[in-house]
């Protein structure tokens, strides 16, 4: 009924002379038009730092990641942005999450926005969700939407009055 296992002596196994098919990951089967093969995904790259002796005038812009230290006179945008306590932003912030320990003078934009304790901003915060340490300081006015990424829709200027008393139309 059982027989005992040969798997711990060495020599010859009887199923090794059997050849085994090598494993494929493409099985017979129909092409599907729409299937477009994709490259393997790439490492993470590091966050770019901007170190605090660092003074930059201009716009920054990545997909990734950014860590500032030091000063910068221009609008931000990245996925992930820190702000360290020494850092000065004078400019609009827009990224996915953003971490603010230091200075913001500007408007801020994201997904995801924490003010630490250490935090200063003055500007408005759009977000979708929204953290505030206590002893974070803050001057402006705080927005909730879905989307606070997206340029359009809300600008903040009151939409003006239609004149002489006409209805309004919405425009299309």
């Amino acid at each position: 009924m059982f027989s005992k296992s040969k798997i711990n002596e060495p020599g010859h196994k009887a199923d090794d002379s059997a050849p085994k098919p090598a494993p494929t990951s493409e099985a017979p089967r129909t092409p599907n038009p729409e299937f477009k093969p994709t490259a393997p995904p790439k490492a993470k790259p590091p966050a770019s730092v901007l170190s605090s002796d660092l003074h930059i005038t201009g716009n920054l812009r990545t997909t990734g990641d950014i860590n500032v230290e030091g000063t910068v006179e221009g609008d931000i945008r990245a996925h992930l942005l820190t702000i360290g306590e020494s850092a000065t932003i004078k400019g609009e912030v827009v990224a996915d999450d953003v971490v603010i320990n230091g200075r913001i003078v500007g408007r801020v934009r994201g997904l995801k926005v924490r003010l630490t304790a250490t935090a200063r901003v003055e500007g408005d915060i759009i977000h979708k969700t929204i953290a505030i340490e206590s002893g974070a300081h803050f001057e402006g006015s705080v927005q909730r939407q879905d989307d606070p990424l997206s340029t359009r829709g809300k600008t903040g200027a009151p939409k003006p009055a239609a004149p002489n008393g006409a209805p309004e139309t919405p425009a299309s």
